[in-house]
């Protein structure tokens, strides 16, 4: 098949557009200057991230196909924490013109599952020359004539609940640093994460009010709803899922590990919640997050100092 530079810059946009099936809420896709995407509610929730290669993926670890999952599924389930629908994906993929053109379809293979997972689709986006691989996903969502889940509406007396595993994808990485092979199902965790895209709307359902995508680490990114309400949040480590595979650093993989993209949100005290959703601590007066009574370790992941 070649590489993508045999293929040329629009040789390899019309192999990558026929990969992309058009979603329900793309009238227009690839093709024209820009797409159109549908709004119903009028109003647009969006979201962008970066990955370079050797920063967030390495291609001796994950290949195209799960490099794609991952990069769609981190910003559709930033999308999901506002309590919105997912509906489009935005793309920018710079590459070295050596790269295999089938890395680059399987990579847009993987764009494309992820986004049907989610009842979204890859609306469009760009395609350049560049020293390294780099992903640039920018994710649209439809609120529905809801209001957003935001970070700052936890109030005092309010139950901490979270949806979706946790610390698997840092046990993964663990692993492959320290050149194991298994357990399998936590390198395959590390590789593509799997975000439970009913959350958003489970947690509107029953009364949210705050919610986020943990993305750096649980007590961080609690820490993010608790600085923008201005409460304490206080973590029963026994409430935490710790399964058994985690090993036995499996409590601090699932406090301070990330990628992993579970939701957790803060809900009114007497909450109904799913049994997919598991009560792990409260909203009190003060600051900050505490476990177990105490200020945890530093931990979770901060692009500027890791």
């Amino acid at each position: 098949m070649g590489t993508i530079g045999d293929l040329g810059e629009f040789g390899l946009i019309a192999r990558l557009t026929r990969r992309l099936p058009p979603g329900p809420s793309v009238p227009l896709g690839p093709g024209d200057d820009a797409a159109v995407v549908a709004a119903p509610d009028g109003r647009v929730v969006a979201t962008t991230d970066l990955l370079v290669e050797g920063r967030h993926f390495r291609r001796d670890w994950s290949g195209p196909y799960d490099i794609g999952r991952k990069a769609a599924a981190q910003n559709l389930a930033d999308v999901v924490a506002m309590g919105a629908r997912p509906t489009a994906l935005l793309v920018g993929f710079a590459a070295p013109p050596s790269t295999d053109a089938e890395w680059a379809e399987r990579l847009y293979d993987g764009l494309a599952d992820e986004c049907r997972a989610a009842g979204a689709s890859v609306a469009g986006g760009d395609v350049v020359g560049a020293p390294e691989i780099t992903l640039a996903v920018t994710a649209l969502g439809d609120l529905g004539g809801g209001a957003p889940l935001t970070r700052s509406g936890a109030r005092p007396g309010d139950v901490v609940a979270v949806r979706g595993r946790l610390g698997h994808a840092a046990a993964g990485l663990a692993l492959l640093i320290a050149g194991r092979e298994g357990p399998a199902e936590l390198i395959a965790a590390h590789r593509r994460p799997e975000p439970p895209y009913a959350a958003g709307e489970e947690a509107r359902a029953h009364g949210a009010t705050a919610l986020l995508d943990v993305s750096d680490g649980l007590v961080q990114d609690l820490g993010h709803i608790a600085a923008a309400s201005g409460v304490r949040i206080d973590i029963d480590s026994a409430a935490v899922p710790v399964p058994d595979v985690l090993g036995p650093d499996g409590l601090r993989h699932a406090l301070t590990g990330g990628e992993d993209h579970a939701f957790a949100g803060s809900f009114p005290p007497d909450a109904r919640l799913p049994a997919t959703w598991k009560r792990i601590g409260v909203v009190a007066e003060g600051s900050g997050v505490h476990v177990d009574g105490r200020e945890p370790p530093a931990g979770g992941w901060d692009h500027f100092r890791a």
